[in-house]
C-alpha cells in the first residue's frame, strides 16, 4: 500500500473520530433539553389545561424550583473547574436562618444579609482551595459541617419565623406583569436573569475561558500563566453567594428559616449539572444545559404529582431522592457507555 493511500485512510479515520466526537458532545449538551421538551409535550397531551395553567407553570413548578436553579448555576461553574461544592445545602440553610432573623428590617437587608453570609462561606472555600491547593471535597465537606452548625446556633435549633409585617415573604410572593397575562414571580425573574448572566460569563468573557481551561488541565493552565487561584476564589464565591440567595428564597417561600433546610440540595445541584451535560471531570460544561437539567428534574416530580392526582399510583414523597439518585446514575452510565461505543473519550 502506498504512502498516499495510508495518508488518505488516516485522514478519513481522523475525520470519522471528529464526527463521532461531535455526536457525543451534542448528546451530552442537548440531551437534557430534548428530554425536557418531550416531557413538556407529554404533560400537555396527558393532563391538558391543568398542566399548562399559570399556577402550575409559575408557582408549583418554576417558583418551587427557583432555589435549585440558582444553586445549580453556581455548582456548574465549580464543576467546570474540576471541583465540587458539598456545602451549598448547609450554606443555604444558614442563609435562610439569617434572612429570617433579619426579616424585621425589611426585604433588602434580609436579602443582602443572606447573600453576604453565603458569599463569605464561598470566599473561605475558594481561598483554601485556590491559595493552599487543598482538595475541594475536603474543604467543602468541612464547610458543610460548619455552616450546618452555625445554622443551628443562629436558630437555637428551632425554625425562625419571618416577619410578615416587614413584607419579607413578598420576595417570593410578588409577581411582575399584568394579571391578564399571568405575572411572573420575582424568584423566577431573578433566576432567569442570573442564568443569562452566567451564559455571558461562560461564553463571552475571559473568565469563562479560564474556568474551562482550569477544568480541562489545571497544570497546563498554570504553566500558561492563567490566574488559577483568583479564578477559583471567584468561582467558589459565586457558588456561596448563590447558595445564600437560594436560602433567602427558601425563607420567603416557606415563611421560616429552618436549620434543617437544604438537606441534600448539593446532590440535587450536582445531579442537575451532570444531567445538563457538564462532565464531573471538568473542562466541559454548559449553563443552558444546567438550566435544562434543573427543569427536567423538577418537571419529573411535577408530572409524578399529576399522576398521583390521576390516581395512577401513590408514591411517598421520601422516594423523590431515590428517584433523583437513580436518574443521575442512569444518565452518568449512559454518557459513559455512549462515549465508549462511539470510540470517543468523553472525559
Amino acid at each position: 500500500m502506498s504512502t498516499s493511500s495510508l495518508s488518505v485512510g488516516y485522514g478519513e479515520y481522523q475525520e470519522d473520530v471528529r464526527a463521532r466526537g461531535r455526536v457525543v458532545a451534542a448528546i451530552q449538551r442537548q440531551g437534557a433539553l430534548v428530554a425536557l421538551v418531550a416531557l413538556v409535550v407529554f404533560g400537555v397531551v396527558r393532563y391538558g389545561a391543568n398542566f399548562s395553567a399559570p399556577y402550575n407553570v409559575f408557582t408549583a413548578f418554576l417558583t418551587s424550583n427557583s432555589y435549585f436553579m440558582v444553586i445549580a448555576l453556581g455548582m456548574a461553574f465549580v464543576i467546570m473547574t474540576g471541583g465540587i461544592d458539598l456545602s451549598v445545602g448547609s450554606v443555604a440553610a444558614m442563609a435562610a436562618v439569617a434572612a429570617a432573623r433579619l426579616s424585621p428590617q425589611g426585604i433588602l437587608p434580609a436579602l443582602l444579609g443572606a447573600v453576604a453570609i453565603g458569599l463569605a462561606a464561598g470566599v473561605i472555600n475558594g481561598f483554601l482551595i485556590g491559595r493552599f491547593r487543598l482538595q475541594p471535597f475536603v474543604v467543602t465537606l468541612a464547610m458543610l459541617l460548619a455552616a450546618r452548625g452555625m445554622a443551628l446556633v443562629l436558630s437555637n435549633n428551632a425554625p425562625v419565623m419571618v416577619d410578615f409585617a416587614a413584607g419579607f415573604p413578598n420576595l417570593a410572593g410578588q409577581a411582575i406583569g399584568p394579571v391578564s397575562t399571568a405575572p411572573v414571580p420575582v424568584p423566577v425573574i431573578v433566576s432567569a436573569a442570573l442564568f443569562l448572566l452566567g451564559m455571558v460569563l461562560l461564553n463571552l468573557t475571559r473568565f469563562g475561558r479560564h474556568v474551562l481551561a482550569i477544568g480541562g488541565n489545571e497544570e497546563a493552565a498554570r504553566l500558561a500563566g492563567l490566574p488559577i487561584a483568583r479564578t477559583l476564589v471567584v468561582v467558589y464565591a459565586m457558588s456561596g453567594a448563590l447558595a445564600g440567595l437560594a436560602g433567602a428564597f427558601l425563607a420567603a417561600i416557606s415563611y421560616s428559616g429552618a436549620p434543617t433546610g437544604g438537606l441534600g440540595w448539593e446532590l440535587s445541584a450536582i445531579a442537575a449539572v451532570v444531567v445538563g451535560g457538564t462532565l464531573l471531570t471538568g473542562g466541559v460544561g454548559s449553563v443552558g444545559g444546567t438550566l435544562a437539567g434543573v427543569l427536567l428534574l423538577g418537571l419529573i416530580f411535577n408530572v409524578l404529582n399529576f399522576e398521583r392526582g390521576f390516581g395512577t399510583f401513590e408514591i411517598n414523597p421520601f422516594w423523590e431522592n431515590v428517584i433523583r439518585g437513580v436518574f443521575l446514575l442512569i444518565v452518568v452510565v449512559f454518557q459513559s457507555r455512549l462515549a465508549r461505543r462511539l470510540g470517543v473519550r468523553s472525559g
